[in-house]
């Protein structure tokens, strides 16, 4: 029995990948659980099995008295000399308890709490293991669908993927392998929960370090990203090495690097802006793919008044407002944007408002001189 207890330690450590030496004391307190139940709550019992032959030894701190009242709790000198010979009267001594079966009741104790601490065990071996992953991507088939989730299954374990952080309009299948960002990991008490994410900018920025090994190697930097998933991305990003264009870097030869991501994040149109710390030339690239004529900024209000193309007002402000939305997010700045004929009624309107305020002074300057 002890060598068979020992391979069962052994072969659960193995699937579970939990340490044997864990094992062992969560098997040691089940079964002090179930020997407590069988001797007595009130006994003071201790465990021990010895890890390299499974050997089990049950013992119970007793009293040394003259005169034994209580078995449980109490053992007599005579007795207590034959374990340890320096034993004396109120001393306290560790005695052997003899291994009998524990019975039915004793026995279920011993597995249900021996399966309860496997599984406190297997849970914390998972958190630990996925904790240090939040902000990766990771992949994994997706298992299921219930209650607004995918649940996927990501080896030994299994996380959660809401379908609101799916990007919108996919449909995953039961089977379908897929990727997806690891947006966080909790403890609960039904245990951890991997929380994944496939709308997270992030998911992109991850997609992009897997893709192009510039942004991997830390030659080329993603300085700021901002999305709205399923329709557009916006990311800024900088080299540290002047011969390396970093834009060209994430687009690849005739666009491969990049659309490998868009496929992956089916059909998502992707602006990869250069960085620059000029705020001018930085907005005019945020607003691709429209083309900026002018652009006015005050950088104490951190805002800008950029001037387009009338054919090209549309498409700098986006469907919705979107490519405008994102551009701010992107840059940091308030942007507004006029088209050419707005920006020339605006001007022709200040200049006859200049006109008509310096014909009223020179009114008054000649009225003065009259009197």
């Amino acid at each position: 029995m002890s060598r068979e207890l020992i391979n069962i330690i052994e072969q659960m450590s193995k699937e579970k990948g939990i340490s044997k030496e864990s094992l062992i004391e969560n098997l040691e307190t089940a079964l002090l659980s179930a020997a407590r139940k069988k001797y007595g709550l009130n006994i003071n019992l201790n465990i021990k099995i010895t890890p390299n032959t499974g050997d089990i030894s049950l013992t119970a701190f007793k009293k040394v008295v003259q005169k034994v009242a209580n078995p449980n709790e109490e053992m007599s000198l005579a007795e207590a000399k034959k374990i340890d010979p320096a034993k004396n009267i109120s001393d306290e001594i560790e005695a052997p308890v003899a291994l009998f079966d524990f019975g039915r009741i004793a026995a279920q104790t011993a597995k249900q709490v021996l399966f309860q601490k496997v599984r406190e065990a297997e849970r914390g071996a998972i958190f630990d293991e996925y904790k240090d992953k939040i902000g990766q991507i990771i992949s994994g088939i997706v298992i299921r669908k219930e209650k607004g989730c995918y649940f996927v299954a990501l080896g030994r374990a299994e996380a959660t993927l809401p379908i609101k952080d799916t990007i919108p309009a996919e449909t995953l299948k039961r089977g379908e392998t897929i990727r997806a960002y690891i947006e966080d990991v909790r403890v609960t008490p039904k245990g951890p929960v991997i929380l994944l994410s496939r709308t997270h900018p992030s998911f992109v920025g991850e997609l992009f370090k897997m893709e192009i090994p510039e942004i991997y190697e830390g030659l080329v930097t993603i300085k700021n990203i901002v999305r709205e998933a399923g329709d557009r991305t916006k990311l800024t990003v900088s080299s540290k090495n002047q011969q390396i264009d970093p834009v060209g870097a994430c687009v690849g030869i005739k666009g491969t690097r990049v659309q490998s991501i868009v496929r992956e994040l089916k059909g998502e149109r992707i602006d990869i802006i250069p960085w620059t710390d000029d705020p001018r030339v930085l907005i005019a690239k945020a607003l691709s793919p429209a083309s900026v004529e002018k652009i006015g900024i005050n950088e104490e209000e951190k805002s800008a008044m950029v001037v387009v193309n009338d054919q090209q007002l549309s498409v700098a402000i986006g469907k919705k407002g979107q490519n405008v939305r994102l551009a701010m997010k992107l840059t940091g700045w308030d942007i507004d944007i006029i088209s050419n004929t707005e920006y020339d009624k605006m001007k022709a309107e200040e200049l006859q408002a200049v006109e008509i305020e310096a014909t009223v002074k020179e009114k008054k300057r000649k009225e003065n001189r009259t009197s």
